[in-house]
């Protein structure tokens, strides 16, 4: 798997990048290879992975570098040989790239650099993980709103390296109707809020597809009335959500059923066998483990 790295992506990439480094040198710069590392010393070093999974995060790997090379101001830039494209699979001893210039700019930006490769290479590891314990079913599977501040179009990008798909990107770009929004409304009825969903769209000139969250089969069985493009049945177990699936195929066999909530590995096969079209799952980007990668040094 190897999505395209937007020029979207690449933004946010960039002022992540930059309040790391910020928030790392400040106006003093990393102090400790400043007074201990000769300026004119030069090296190259390789990131190797140290276990299996997926790769992601590796085009931001010269972006650090840019940034350092400028606030440096070093005479000698670095340069980045990328050995395995994000989204591809990894290995231990696995070389990721190999990275050559000025000794403090390539200790400088070590830890930075792999603060991003870790952490985005555990969302894509993550999400194969689970992407894999769903192939032979129609099941896609999902990731959430549940992203780090500003980490938002990195961590969906991830999913995707995974094999993942992207749910909406926020709060602009789709309607989800949750039971807070219900509740709120002081009407349970569920058809009605969405028939009011689409209303707002018409409108505003909209075409979007209406998801909307339930929790019992009542609330489905009122939800297709209105044959809205998702349904999104929480925490329902399979025999639950198998009743949904036949429910669903009888009434409004166009709207997609998407399962969520509590899914995990050894959950998620039976989840997906029941028959619905989507999993969406946010511990993909809320608590994915790092991925263990490092800096292999030449003298180490």
């Amino acid at each position: 798997m190897n999505p395209e790295f937007d020029q979207e992506t690449m933004a946010a990439a960039v002022s992540l990048i930059e309040i790391a480094l910020t928030e790392d040198l400040r106006d003093r710069g990393d102090l400790t290879s400043l007074s201990t590392i000769p300026e004119e010393l030069s090296a190259s070093v390789s990131i190797v992975s140290r276990e299996n999974g997926v790769l992601c995060g590796a085009p931001l790997i010269p972006l650090v570098f840019q940034n350092l090379n400028s606030r440096m101001a070093m005479s000698s830039q670095v340069t980045v040989d990328l050995a395995i494209p994000d989204g591809g699979s990894v290995k231990p001893g696995n070389r990721i790239a190999s990275i050559s210039g000025p000794v403090r700019t390539l200790l400088t930006g070590e830890r930075t650099v792999l603060n991003f490769l870790i952490h985005l290479s555990g969302v894509a590891s993550k999400t194969q993980a689970f992407v894999q314990k769903v192939q032979g079913t129609k099941a896609v599977i999902l990731d959430t709103r549940k992203t780090l501040p500003g980490y938002r179009l990195l961590h969906k990008y991830a999913v995707r390296c995974g094999g993942g798909t992207n749910h909406r990107m926020g709060l602009y770009d789709g309607i989800l109707i949750k039971d807070n929004h219900l509740a709120a409304r002081g009407d349970q009825r569920v058809s009605a809020a969405v028939s009011d969903a689409r209303h707002y769209m018409q409108l505003h000139g909209m075409k979007l597809p209406v998801e909307i969250e339930v929790d019992t089969l009542e609330q489905l069985r009122d939800a297709l009335d209105e044959n809205p493009e998702i349904v999104l049945l929480d925490n329902m177990g399979p025999s639950l959500l198998i009743e949904a699936v036949r429910m669903r195929d009888t009434m409004a066999p166009k709207t997609k059923l998407e399962a969520s909530g509590r899914v995990t590995l050894e959950t998620v096969r039976a989840i997906a066998e029941t028959g619905v079209d989507r999993i969406s799952i946010g511990g993909l980007t809320h608590s994915a483990p790092a991925l263990d990668l490092g800096f292999d040094w030449p003298w180490g």
